[in-house]
């Protein structure tokens, strides 16, 4: 099925390809002689129009022309001019923050956090409540399955008594 879709594509290919070529005009073409067409038509409009050029007239003559914006130029203002000299900035020391109380305060906690009792050591499983049976009164009651019954009656020996007794209300002669 690939090669017949192959060999198809192929001849579509060939078959347009000869067609440009057949649609366009050989150099030596005898109806023009040094760029002027013998038959006496000088303007280019006098040719015949194609369906294509027809159909992009028609687009463009659809698509309305966007109405130019006239810019205003901006005036430059150069407020460079008007500023006073900058004040000298600082040079900051990376040295300070050893001095400084927040962060010995970080150091402090950051020691004193292996120093402490953790979550497990702290916690005692006496202190923990325990209750089973507090979402009892979530549970859905089970339905009574009278089927589910009834199979396992038959099922057992000693359930032969019941068996009796439902076959013959299932099989009623009257």
């Amino acid at each position: 099925m690939d090669n017949i879709q192959f060999w198809i594509w192929l001849i579509v290919i060939i078959v347009t390809f000869l067609a440009r070529a057949k649609k366009k005009k050989p150099e030596g073409d005898p109806t023009t002689l040094g760029g002027e067409p013998v038959d006496g038509r000088t303007n280019p409009a006098d040719k015949p129009i194609s369906f294509e050029d027809l159909l992009r007239e028609i687009q463009a003559s659809k698509v309305p022309q966007p109405i130019p914006v006239t810019q205003k130029k901006q005036e430059y203002v150069d407020y460079d001019d008007e500023l006073e000299e900058e004040a000298v900035t600082e040079r900051v020391d990376y040295s300070k923050r050893d001095r400084d109380s927040t962060f010995q305060t970080y150091e402090r906690a950051k020691q004193d956090a292996f120093n402490r009792a953790s979550l497990e050591e702290t916690m005692k499983i006496e202190d923990t409540v325990v209750r089973f049976g507090q979402f009892k009164g979530y549970q859905q009651d089970t339905e009574v399955n009278v089927l589910a019954e009834y199979v396992k009656d038959l099922q057992d020996p000693n359930g032969f008594r019941k068996a009796f007794i439902l076959s013959e209300v299932l099989n009623r002669k009257f």
